[in-house]
């Protein structure tokens, strides 16, 4: 494999052919997709090696002494020795990454095989194609997070650690020196604490940059608008905290910190400035200076670092693994932006020129990250398997019995989709027995039970499965615990009617058909609704059959949800499109009659907000627009298919209309009158649903669509992922 390392005797940079690392055990082998250049610390590393003997020494007092030390030890002549050595060797560089694990190390389970990861670490997160990477140092990218986004983790905890050590507090004000890489990521960590910032650095660039990710004002050093805004925005006081996040061997900024802080203020430092403390202005203050040490907390201590020993929560609340993670999860839900911070990406190839051309001044940058050659072929045609659907005749317990009535239906959970929205429909129709609730509280159980009419109430799942007079089984209950019910649903011989998502995985879903298989039952129905609902049927009958590749838009203006809601646990119940989008898929695909062949997916940088594009076997394309910040007022739901001269619309299933160019002119059919309500469709696909339990008819949906809707959407965030489209590799 290629790193990139560097001779600190003689300055040369190389891209040197190396062995691999091996994965050993407590930690992962990481293929790298992108890293960050630090131009702040790697840039110093690598104009201190291009600096002569004694101007090396005179950058590392702290070196020198070390060797005094050595030979007043150990002599002359092999003090020499062992310096000459040290410094005619290669070094890395690096230390901030984003990359997916090729390799899992023994005692690692909160990663496999395939996973994105951001690592850290100046030993362990180098600029080379792979690198193994302790438990304690890297954590899992949260979905939707773009792998070059993630690659600022490691210097975003450096930010954030530093800003922890500033304790800040709501409505005070910040000053930060120095508008690199970490300064800038401050600004926004403060400003996205509700502290109001002004920002310092000689260059207008990164001021005017600073100001647009949030900082109330920015300005050179010297100039008397920085005073001028400290003291605007403090009522005279100065500021409550000074971040120190400027390089170099000027005294200007502790100075300058001194006379903008307030009284007993806190002045942090971050970065590695000169620090020549002015004792009567520090003093007569009683400035308090903290030091902020990397990522935080576990830090140069190997029992952490390498051997993975954990600090206990209650004691370490923010630990380096900790702060990584905290930073990821940030930037995903667009609170920091990383995006503008991007001056270059280059090919990991040319790696040596980027630092020639950073060096020399040729390419000034704020951030510069390397794109890794195999990463970017991979991502060209990334794939989902659509897996095949394997009846095994006659094995197990396959539920279809002769017509009868009542049809006995058990509940696996009563939250509020299923009383609201299912259960309604269900209470009132002939031919069905609502015969037990399964929660997993009992007076959930009871509620349900007293509010439904439920024969019976229960916390035991199994003695459900395991009743033989239980004719299906509705899952509705989170969508982490889907997939896995509706396993044990089949091979205890039920049919199963499945709330979206039926699986949040790739693995999940293959453990769903294998337990087809095994049974020879797939009795399944997931709650893609709305291909069901009364106006959009009627349309599409309207409509007609088509000759040509149709164009279907549809909007989705899902809105943003509560605080709080459970939706917004992504790391145990999927992304909000995960759990939802297969709706909007399903639909999608039953108008065109059709499974889409691939999927491309984007996310505009700072928000939620996603942009699908489905294509389909005859060129059919269809764009779903999945947003959160749109107005609340408009509608939730509207689609447009265009084929053949034809438009059909539908208006949150409140109207619909189709319109015809023929022979005679302009034609155009319009839903007769607004329903009471929406329908979406609950009504009649439950009907259609118990139709199948009772006759033991086919199922009202084909298990090969639901798991072709079931990849598509999982393919979505695939595709953020790897920032590419992503192929849908059909195996049936």
């Amino acid at each position: 494999m290629k790193q990139v390392v560097q001779n600190y005797k003689s300055g040369e940079l190389a891209l040197l052919d190396v062995p691999v690392p091996g994965c050993k055990p407590g930690g992962v082998l990481v293929r790298t997709a992108f890293s960050l250049i630090s131009t702040g610390t790697e840039l110093m590393k690598v104009s201190e090696a291009g600096m002569s003997m004694l101007g090396k020494a005179r950058s590392r007092p702290d070196q020198v002494a070390k060797v005094v030390q050595s030979v007043a030890t150990n002599g002359v002549p092999a003090t020499y020795r062992k310096v000459m050595g040290k410094l005619d060797s290669y070094t890395p560089l690096g230390y901030s990454l984003c990359g997916v694990v090729e390799q899992v190390g023994a005692g690692i389970d909160d990663v496999k095989v395939g996973d994105l990861v951001a690592c850290a670490g100046n030993e362990h997160a180098l600029h080379a194609e792979l690198n193994w990477v302790p438990k304690n140092l890297y954590a899992p990218v949260p979905d939707g997070l773009a792998p070059r986004h993630a690659a600022f983790g490691t210097v975003g905890s450096i930010a954030m650690q530093g800003v922890r050590q500033g304790e800040s507090g709501l409505g005070e004000v910040a000053l930060v020196i120095g508008l690199g890489l970490i300064g800038q990521l401050v600004v926004q960590l403060l400003t996205a604490s509700g502290v109001r910032v002004v920002g310092v650095d000689p260059d207008p660039a990164r001021c005017e940059l600073a100001e647009s990710l949030g900082a109330a004002a920015c300005g050179d050093p010297s100039s008397a608008a920085v005073e001028n805004s400290v003291a605007e925005l403090t009522d005279g006081h100065g500021v409550d905290q000074v971040y120190l996040a400027a390089g170099g061997g000027s005294n200007q900024p502790v100075e300058l910190a001194a006379r903008l802080c307030r009284d007993r203020g806190r002045v942090v430092d971050i970065g590695k400035c000169r620090l020549d403390l002015p004792w009567n202005a520090y003093y007569e203050k009683e400035l308090d200076v903290r030091f902020s040490r990397s990522y935080g907390p576990g830090r140069y201590d190997p029992a952490y670092e390498l051997e993975g020993r954990d600090y206990p929560i209650g004691y370490v609340r923010w630990t380096e693994r900790r702060n990584l993670a905290c930073f990821l999860d940030l930037v995903a839900r667009g609170k920091v932006d990383v995006e503008p911070l991007i001056s270059h990406i280059a090919d990991f190839d040319d790696a040596v020129e980027t630092y020639r051309s950073l060096k020399d001044g040729e390419l000034k940058a704020v951030a510069v990250l390397f794109r890794y050659p195999e990463q970017a072929v991979e991502a060209e045609a990334p794939a989902v398997t659509v897996p095949a659907v394997k009846r095994t005749e006659g094995k197990g317990s396959a539920p279809v019995r002769p017509v009868r009535t009542p049809v006995r239906l058990a509940f696996v959970g009563a939250g509020n989709y299923a009383t609201s929205m299912l259960l309604p429909h269900l209470t009132q129709r002939d031919g069905v027995e609502l015969s037990t609730v399964v929660t997993t509280t009992a007076l959930s159980a009871a509620n349900a039970q007293r509010k439904f009419g439920f024969a019976e109430a229960t916390t035991d799942l199994d003695a459900v499965l395991g009743d033989k007079s239980v004719d299906a089984v509705f899952v509705v209950t989170r969508h982490s615990s889907h997939a896995e019910l509706t396993r044990k649903a089949l091979l205890a011989g039920k049919t199963v009617f499945v709330e979206k998502p039926l699986a949040l995985t790739e693995d999940e879903l293959a453990g769903v058909l294998a337990a087809v298989e095994e049974s020879g039952n797939d009795r399944i129905q997931v709650g893609f609704n709305r291909r069901f609902a009364p106006l959009l049927q009627e349309a599409r009958k309207r409509f007609g059959a088509r000759t040509g590749p149709a164009s279907l838009r549809y909007l989705v203006n899902a809105g943003r949800l509560d605080h709080g809601s459970w939706y917004l646990q992504q790391g145990t119940e999927g992304s909000r499109f995960a759990g939802e989008g297969g709706h909007f898929i399903d639909t999608a695909s039953w108008l065109l009659d059709a499974d889409p062949v691939s999927v491309y997916a984007v996310a505009p940088s700072g928000n939620e907000d996603l942009q699908i594009v489905l294509r389909y076997p005859d060129g059919s394309t269809a764009t779903i627009s999945y947003v959160t910040t749109g107005a609340s007022g408009f509608p939730k739901e509207t689609l447009d298919l265009v084929a053949d001269g034809k438009v059909l619309r539908l208006d949150d299933f409140v109207r619909a209309s189709v319109y015809f160019d023929g022979g005679s002119g302009h034609k155009r059919w319009v839903s007769s009158r607004l329903p009471k309500a929406r329908d979406k469709g609950q009504s009649a696909e439950l009907a259609a649903f118990v139709r199948a339990v009772r006759t033991g008819g086919p199922m009202p949906v084909p298990l090969e669509s639901l798991v072709a809707t079931t990849a598509a959407t999982l393919a979505v965030q695939a595709g953020l992922a790897g920032g590419a489209p992503v192929t849908l590799a059909d195996a049936r």
